[in-house]
């Protein structure tokens, strides 16, 4: 099975996008509330916006199954209040639940969480480990989106290892699932988006890791590092050197037991320096499609997301190395995925059998 560990649902019908807006305007005009019962999208117009979007590129590309969770630009933790963020977590994460509903066998729920930043960030750790819970329990999702910056663009937090986190940590720990380290939008013109605040997210949350003891307090905790963990792998003697400068153990003892990183680098040369520097035991595949970059490689004729026929280009993967980037990392990592597709699995079994 080729399990793509990071995708979003960007192609949202426009109905939530609006539900959104209306949301901020109403609390920076007078502190109101929209209700999410004013939110109303069909099962039609989700199918319509899966079917026309990630679903056809699994099936171009011959992927099996997508780890689903709402667009993470778009998650904003920045507007509103706690409350506001709440809510626009449920809201999203329910969404994603619907569409793993009517596409069980192609995709599994991972969550938003509802942060905020500054003196709401206790507080919103608070409701995110009630989210979590939800979305694990009820929900049946594997993994959650951890923003490392909800003040989008400014760092106005402390840094993820700080203990505000840790009954986050410690939810996860208990409930086995992971987190995606992902930031959101940026609202600081300086530092544009997809390009620069995604990528120096990912570095200096592993930057943070490298300082931390956070592993010795959660030692099943596990992170993953997207964008092939933006320049960690090609500094990575920096951060090897700089481990010894402090007398910290190696980055095999410290950090790689706990922290993944996925395959979202969209050229060959970049694909295989991460798989060179990176042991492919932590290495997950991963796409990000539908999302950052969209557009065609004219030195390959292919999508620069087909992540999938970049990871086929390498020769200098072993077989047993490719399956485990492929799925068995992933099946590994997420650790409740097994149980939520034999589940479904035997739903399905079920109805077909209640059929007959």
């Amino acid at each position: 099975m080729i399990i793509d560990s990071h995708g979003h649902f960007t192609t949202a019908p426009p109905a939530l996008g609006k539900w959104r807006e209306k949301q901020n305007r109403a609390f920076e005009e007078s502190g109101a509330r929209v209700s999410p019962d004013a939110l109303h999208i069909s099962d039609d117009e989700i199918r319509t916006a899966i079917e026309n979007g990630q679903l056809k590129l699994q099936i171009e590309r011959g992927t099996d199954l997508t780890l689903f969770s709402p667009g993470a630009g778009k998650m904003a933790h920045h507007y509103g209040d706690e409350r506001t963020s709440l809510d626009w977590s449920q809201v999203s994460n329910d969404l994603i639940a619907r569409v793993c509903g009517l596409f069980p066998e192609r995709f599994v729920g991972v969550c938003q969480l509802p942060q905020s930043p500054g003196d709401a960030l206790a507080a919103s750790v608070r409701n995110s480990v009630a989210e979590l819970e939800r979305c694990v329990e009820e929900l049946g999702f594997v993994g959650c989106l951890l923003n490392p910056d909800p003040s989008d663009g400014y760092y106005q937090a402390p840094p993820l290892t700080d203990r505000v986190y840790y009954p986050l940590y410690e939810k996860m720990a208990d409930l086995d699932v992971p987190a995606m380290i992902h930031v959101a939008m940026s609202r600081n013109p300086a530092m544009q988006g997809t390009c620069a605040h995604y990528l120096a997210g990912d570095t200096a949350a592993f930057m943070q890791l490298c300082e931390s003891d956070l592993f010795k307090d959660f030692p099943t905790l596990k992170l993953i590092l997207p964008h092939g963990g933006g320049a960690v792998p090609y500094h990575w003697g920096r951060y090897r050197g700089m481990m010894l400068d402090r007398g910290r153990p190696p980055l095999e003892e410290s950090i790689l037991r706990n922290v993944s990183f996925d395959t979202c680098v969209y050229h060959q040369r970049g694909m295989e320096l991460l798989l060179d520097i990176v042991p492919a035991e932590n290495v997950l595949f991963a796409s990000e499609m539908i999302g950052a970059v969209r557009s065609v490689d004219p030195e390959t004729g292919r999508r620069f997301d087909d992540t999938k026929y970049t990871l086929d280009s390498i020769d200098s993967l072993s077989d047993t190395d490719r399956q485990a980037v492929y799925g068995g990392n992933a099946l590994r990592v997420f650790a409740r995925l097994d149980g939520v597709l034999k589940a479904r699995a035997t739903a399905a079994a079920n109805v077909k059998e209640s059929q007959k």
